[in-house]
């Protein structure tokens, strides 16, 4: 990215600043609630996989207030470069509809719809982004995430880059017949495609009306003071960092098409405070693998910046002023670079996606630890998979993403991890399914979901445990697809904090005997059959002997530790009633750290 000198300055009266700042963020939030009310399939209208924002003309993101990081950090910048190079003619009515991950997108389950602003006089002003997660994309199995595809032809999405999908406000019909023919539920994906251009449009509807009452012009300055402001704020956000280099690796478990030991991936992270500055270096990085795992060039420049925006001040904006300051150094044919077609990134938003945001966050805590973080649990369970099958009472088949559980949030020097974050590059914004809900959308029954006690990666700050869940089909059978990762390497802690508890997947037989699963596959479920999942969970940060007796005793009241992990991990010592026992534990501690 084109790094802009910070001296460059567009002033403007703060106040104004301020205020066209929310009008743009109010304009993302229409679109996203547009989105979420009218989309179709429960992957949209429940657990909200989607990211709605507006770009510059020259494809710049101006908010990000209702995106995903991994979705919108970068990527919709190259994706908005394919768009007009495919389309140098571009005019008011158009919409284009991009996927391609060799084109700037995520992967190809993200169907992104990108419609041109113009004013009067037809000059592109900005651009709307609704990208939607679809619970369907063609795959060969049914499943929007192919974790062992060997290329994108065994993966079998329908790739559309940059595809002009409207003329004139009205659908090319060609392009709407060849989704509606790969796609499992073409009526599902119809209605999905329709609240996708609805929320886009509706953007563009507002920024028009924005553009006439502000004035074009005025809006062009605003976004250019805008980016500015938000270097400054970057500049002061890293000034506050210790400067230094380090080195961190994630592993993420083996699955077919990786090495035995699964793919070790690595961040060096350079830290220039006084210049404002940081590089993350990921060259030094395996080649591409051949299975759905390796990340596409969008989700591995975001995935590397999500580790930074993770560990900074939050109230940074995430825009393209902020980014000047972040510089990314890939290279291709890289599992965390730049594929080649036709390698397949069907998993790219995910798995070694937080593999390398946890690297990141690692890194930084190595340079400073007041700042940085533990790694999230890993994530992709069964319980964030895709059910598939055919509806017992009627024999209509259906394909959904699910969201009944996902895994925990890491500990940082200064809160405990988030027990519902799900996934590092979604920053905690998609919605679990109820389970009333759940079973209404899905032939399925959820017979248990709770906290799994003593789980969270033990620390000075503790990493949010995992979740168990046991689900099974009603009167037919289910069809589940999962990637899923940290069962064999779990979420690594920082600072002596301890990693977080493993995931793990098995099936309960109509017989009650029980098959451990692997950590990927399409398991089908028979009526009377159950799968339990429990999501793998955040690790610590910080020596466990320096956590609050306070915060621990809380944790033991509420069931998420034990009394005899209290004792043997944090010294700390419960009475018979359940209650902390002062003398006990200081003696307990003191006896620790002399003996340490």
């Amino acid at each position: 990215m084109t790094t802009t000198p910070l001296v460059r300055r567009h002033h403007r009266d703060p106040v104004a600043l301020a205020i066209l700042k929310n009008r743009f963020e109010a304009i993302a939030r229409k679109m996203a609630h547009t989105l979420l009310k009218t989309g179709r399939s429960g992957v949209l209208n429940t657990a909200r996989d989607f990211s709605c924002g507006i770009l510059t003309a020259d494809g710049e993101l101006v908010t990000g207030a209702e995106c995903y990081p991994i979705h919108v950090l970068r990527g919709p910048d190259l994706m908005h470069a394919t768009m007009k190079a495919f389309h140098p003619d571009l005019r008011p009515g158009d919409a284009v509809l991009h996927n391609s991950p060799y084109h700037g997108n995520t992967h190809a389950a993200d169907h992104a719809i990108m419609i041109p602003v113009f004013d009067d006089r037809g000059r592109h002003r900005f651009t709307t982004l609704v990208k939607a997660h679809q619970a369907d994309c063609g795959n060969s199995i049914p499943t929007t995430y192919v974790g062992t595809a060997r290329d994108v032809y065994e993966e079998g999405a329908v790739i559309f880059p940059a595809v002009l999908v409207q003329r004139d406000y009205r659908d090319i019909d060609d392009i709407i017949r060849m989704c509606e023919m790969r796609i499992r539920v073409p009526e599902q994906w119809r209605g999905d495609y329709l609240a996708s251009l609805g929320a886009a449009r509706i953007g563009e509807q507002e920024l028009l009306e924005l553009g006439a009452e502000r004035g074009w012009d005025a809006l062009e300055d605003h976004t250019r003071a805008w980016f500015d402001y938000s270097e400054r704020r970057m500049v002061s956000a890293l000034g506050r960092l210790a400067s230094g280099r380090a080195v961190a690796h994630g592993t993420h478990d083996a699955i077919p098409g990786t090495p035995p030991d699964g793919i070790r991936v690595q961040a060096d992270v350079t830290i220039d405070a006084a210049a404002g500055r940081v590089t993350i270096d990921l060259t030094d990085n395996p080649d591409c693998m051949p299975n759905g795992l390796n990340l596409s060039q969008g989700c591995a420049l975001s995935a590397a910046i999500v580790g930074i925006f993770n560990c900074i001040d939050h109230t940074v904006p995430p825009n393209a002023g902020s980014l000047r300051r972040l510089e990314v150094k890939l290279r291709e044919n890289c599992c965390v670079g730049i594929p080649r077609h036709p390698t397949s990134v069907s998993v790219a938003t995910t798995n070694l996606s937080d593999r390398l945001s946890c690297a990141v966050q690692r890194a930084v805590a190595a340079i400073d630890p007041r700042f940085g973080m533990a790694d999230g649990g890993p994530p992709f369970p069964p319980v964030a998979g895709v059910l598939s099958g055919f509806e017992p009472d009627t024999g209509a088949p259906y394909c959904n993403g699910i969201l009944f559980a996902g895994s925990g949030g890491p500990g940082n020097p200064y809160t405990d991890g988030w027990v519902t974050l799900l996934s590092m590059g979604n920053a905690g914004m998609p919605q679990m399914h109820s389970i009333e809900v759940a079973e209404i959308q899905h032939p399925v029954v959820i017979h248990d979901r709770a906290i799994v006690p003593d789980t969270g990666g033990d620390g000075r700050r503790r990493g949010a445990p995992g979740t168990l869940t046991r689900f099974g089909p009603t009167a037919a059978p289910v069809e589940v697809g999962y990637v899923s990762d940290g069962t064999v390497h779990p979420a690594e802690g920082v600072g002596g904090g301890l990693p977080g508890g493993p995931s793990r997947q098995w099936r309960v037989r109509a017989d009650g005997s029980e098959e451990i699963l692997p950590t990927y596959g399409q398991v089908v479920l028979q009526p009377g059959e159950s799968l339990i999942s429990i999501t793998a969970a955040g690790g610590g940060c910080g020596d466990p002997l320096e956590r609050e007796v306070e915060r621990v005793a809380e944790d033991v009241a509420e069931g998420w530790v034990t009394p005899a992990r209290a004792r043997s991990v944090y010294a700390v010592v419960c009475a018979a009633d359940g209650t902390i026992d002062p003398t006990a534990t200081a003696a307990e501690r003191a006896a620790r750290r002399a003996a340490a």
